[in-house]
């Protein structure tokens, strides 16, 4: 590795920690950097422990767990599609996503009471989460297996999120006002509605979906090479996208199914990762994908935060403001970029 990409990855991660700690002194409640420093060194059993260890602390580390998924998310689909456009929603898997919480928290309406639904963080919707995705996975991963065009595969995964977004767009036209509030609520994106105990099962669900992004470098590498290439490199196709398929829905499927459909991450950071490494070795951008990731949602959750007010704004709506020029300008660099 270059002396300057080892400067680089130095630099972010002094970057990371300088986001992390102003995170944790952002909010409504003002903490001065000293006495964060000192809570989390020792228990002081005051106000401001509970502040730091039961609101801050899980949404920091849910942050960058959910800058780490999605960022990587969209690298992986960029290289496998060879799409600049490409992004961990292509697939429809966080349509899928959304889908089964309408019909989770819009469909029930007639048999269980609103209040049931009215915590975002709800186990139930968590779960409907996670088999909407899953049911679009193992669609695309029949249809992987038939398919053998890597374009016409993407063109599927988009007809798949826009079919699924049109089931979800009856299911709010039809119910009651209660629950579709909480339902846009939900699509809105959050990273403080993630209890302790749901960071107990998040954490370990998106390690496992790095370690298998990590473990898919040398497939990814081959890929930018196109497939009759990664055919007499003796890689199997099929078996090459289930994998990256799989370890995509894993990262994406629990970021939405906890945070909700956190939107333009997965496309804007890989992005700015190739910009600023200036490479295309995968061994590199993976590592440089998860540290930029972290860093991007730790400044939109402070953002979020609007610092001056109380006021918190939707973190979708941050997203976009940093993703939609960022796709912008791939837009416009990538002249001979087909539309789909």
């Amino acid at each position: 590795m270059k002396t300057k990409t080892i400067y680089t990855f130095l630099l972010l991660l002094f970057i990371l920690i300088g986001f992390i700690i102003l995170d944790m002194v952002s909010g409504s409640v003002k903490i001065p950097v000293s006495n964060v420093i000192n809570i989390l060194f020792h228990n002081n059993s005051t106000e401001w422990d509970s502040i730091i260890w039961k609101i801050r602390i899980p949404r920091i580390i849910t942050a960058i767990l959910a800058g780490m998924a999605l960022s990587v998310s969209g690298l992986q689909m960029q290289t496998i599609f060879r799409n600049p456009l490409a992004g961990p929603f292509v697939l429809g898997i966080s349509a899928g996503a959304s889908l089964g919480v309408a019909i989770t928290v819009l469909g029930f309406s007639s048999i269980l009471p609103v209040y049931f639904f009215g915590i975002s963080g709800n186990w139930l919707i968590i779960l409907s989460a996670w088999f909407g995705s899953a049911i679009i996975l193992v669609i695309i991963l029949i249809v992987s297996l038939r398919v053998k065009d890597i374009m016409t595969l993407l063109i599927i995964g988009i007809m798949f999120g826009s079919a699924t977004s049109a089931i979800v767009s009856i299911l709010q036209y039809f119910s009651s006002e209660n629950l579709l509030k909480s339902f846009v609520i939900w699509t809105m994106g959050s990273l403080g509605g993630v209890s302790q105990s749901q960071l107990n099962i998040m954490s370990p669900v998106i390690f496992i979906g790095i370690v298998m992004s990590l473990s898919s470098i040398k497939i990814l590498n081959i890929s930018l090479l196109g497939e009759n290439y990664t055919k007499s490199m003796g890689l199997n196709l099929n078996f090459s996208r289930i994998y990256i398929f799989l370890s995509t829905s894993i990262l994406t499927g629990t970021i939405t199914a906890f945070c909700g459909p956190v939107g333009f991450i997965g496309i804007a950071v890989p992005h700015l990762t190739r910009m600023l490494f200036k490479t295309t070795e995968h061994s590199i951008l993976i590592p440089g994908t998860i540290i930029i990731g972290s860093i991007i949602m730790l400044a939109s959750d402070i953002f979020s935060q609007l610092p001056p007010s109380n006021t918190t704004l939707p973190l979708n709506s941050v997203t976009a403001i940093i993703g939609v020029p960022i796709v912008i300008w791939v837009i416009i660099r990538n002249k001979k970029l087909v539309s789909v």
